[in-house]
């Protein structure tokens, strides 16, 4: 049986990489709501219902556990799956916490970046009021970066000056770390890395994850052995190009590229 991955695109994949470098004995499903993504600019109730009906394609398939692996579609209709759904099911939620241990030691600040929808809803708001008690943490949308991420548009000039256009008007030595707060983001960790300065750290939740999803497998028995990290790709839409995206943009993050 499989581990399933879901997001509306792409960006799930970073998580997935996580997954396969940590579980290499395990055997893997990634599915994209393709009719769908973006997620990040659209409502809450639409966000749920696509989740919901994506994760009933998904149960189709022989799965052992799900990793929601979309901070947008976890905030949206996390609660609401583990209702339905006996398997164990992993959501995301952006790195705060500890980035928020780091800059405290550092005297600085946090600066997350993620999807306006994420930044607006109460699991956020929640998370950030239950780990930021010396108020330190601002939030910062980068709502263009996941359409740049799913035409798979990561030439670095390009990105690099949307990069600094947007950032222009923060002051950046006060920070002490960056929350990638989108799955779709970890793929521009390099170009972040030349854009900000040399003392600040990313940080994203793809290691939390699969550390609470490798937990979760143990307790209940279910870590695989006999795996070969085999990965079936499938999407919502009838679009064979998004699967042969897929791929490229899998290939790119196992290069190494946006990862190191």
């Amino acid at each position: 049986m499989r581990i399933a991955f879901f997001d509306s695109g792409i960006g799930g994949l970073t998580v997935l990489n996580e997954a396969i470098r940590k579980l290499p004995d395990e055997d893997f499903l990634y599915f994209a709501d393709t009719l769908h993504v973006p997620y990040g600019t659209k409502s809450l109730a639409e966000v749920n219902q696509y989740v919901k009906e994506s994760v009933q394609a998904i149960m189709q398939e022989e799965i052992k556990a799900l990793v929601v692996a979309c901070n947008t579609a976890t905030s949206a209709a996390i609660s609401e799956l583990r209702g339905m759904y006996s398997i164990p099911i992993i959501g995301m939620e952006p790195a705060v916490k500890p980035a928020v241990e780091i800059s405290l030691e550092e005297g600085r600040r946090v600066l997350v970046f993620a999807t306006p929808l994420t930044l607006s809803q109460a699991k956020y708001t929640d998370l950030v009021a239950r780990v930021d008690d010396h108020s330190i943490v601002d939030s910062f949308p980068l709502p263009e970066l996941v359409p740049y991420c799913e035409s798979l548009n990561f030439d670095p000039v390009e990105i690099g000056q949307y990069f600094r256009t947007k950032l222009a008007p923060l002051d950046l030595s006060q920070y002490g770390t960056v929350v990638l707060g989108c799955t779709h983001y970890p793929f521009y960790r390099d170009i972040l890395r030349e854009v900000l300065p040399a003392h600040i750290e990313l940080i994203d939740g793809s290691k939390g994850t699969v550390k609470r999803l490798t937990t979760m497998l143990s307790e209940r028995h279910l870590l695989g052995t006999q795996g070969t990290s085999s990965i079936k790709l499938m999407c919502s839409g009838p679009n064979p190009e998004y699967i042969a995206k897929m791929e490229k943009a899998l290939a790119y993050l196992q290069q190494g590229s946006p990862a190191k």
